[in-house]
């Protein structure tokens, strides 16, 4: 059962553009975020799901240099395109992550896609009850479900934000949500990047954190934000967007 990746990302963020090649400890965004994923046991293949604009030839050119794939699809479709992607890698399992989590937890990812090989769920996921912080997303499913999420997506909502169409049916899939430990349940703190704030937040925790271990757990975040509270205050005031 090979197991794929699939980063979602573009330059034409509304809020902030260009957020995931933004510089943070002298690399590109997208770039510690593969780092973090890489560090997974259980990921085999990892690809950019990006558009065929020319605004994202550089996250194309950051993948080849970078040494993972890149599919480059519909902006609007955004499921079509994932789907694309991870067809075109021969996938058997999907693991939908986002470019504006450069914070993400392979250890959350691989214990995610424990779950869903240890069980008969069509959808297993972090976000559908919140619980982790925003930035820690993933979801798993199996190709065949991502292929029929496509297939009944209704509205422009569903072919744009990949599993919607999934968990907005759960008489037809059957869903399960892990709930963070005590340790990372932090639902209102904000790890993901959109705005000015959140580069600000995200880059002084790789600030403090990557140079004496550039494979920084959760766990030493939130130690971070306890020993230094005014850094999670920098993007406390962020409202996140709704997808309906």
């Amino acid at each position: 059962m090979k197991i794929v990746a699939s980063i979602t990302a573009r330059m034409t963020s509304e809020r902030l553009p260009g957020k995931v090649l933004l510089p943070c400890v002298s690399k590109p965004m997208l770039e510690l975020l593969v780092e973090r994923v890489r560090r997974s046991r259980l990921i085999d293949h990892v690809v950019i799901s990006t558009t065929t604009n020319h605004t994202d030839d550089g996250l194309a050119e950051c993948a080849q240099r970078l040494g993972v794939g890149c599919y480059r699809g519909s902006e609007l479709d955004v499921v079509g395109r994932v789907v694309g992607a991870v067809e075109a890698a021969g996938a058997d399992i999907v693991v939908q992550l986002t470019g504006d989590c450069p914070l993400l937890d392979w250890e959350v990812i691989d214990q995610l896609i424990r779950l869903y090989r240890a069980n008969t769920f069509d959808y297993v996921s972090n976000t559908l009850v919140r619980s982790f912080p925003r930035g820690l997303d993933c979801q798993v499913v199996s190709l065949a479900t991502l292929q029929e999420s496509l297939r009944i997506a209704k509205d422009s909502a569903q072919h744009e934000h990949v599993c919607l169409s999934i968990y907005e049916n759960p008489a037809r899939f059957r869903l399960f949500n892990l709930i963070a430990p005590p340790e990372l349940c932090y639902p209102d703190q904000r790890w993901t990047l959109d705005t000015k704030a959140d580069y600000a937040f995200i880059s002084t925790v790789y600030e403090r954190l990557y140079a004496d271990n550039p494979a920084f757990t959760s766990a030493d975040v939130q130690r971070l934000l306890h020993r230094e509270p005014e850094i999670e205050k920098l993007n406390r005031d962020i409202l996140q967007k709704v997808v309906r």
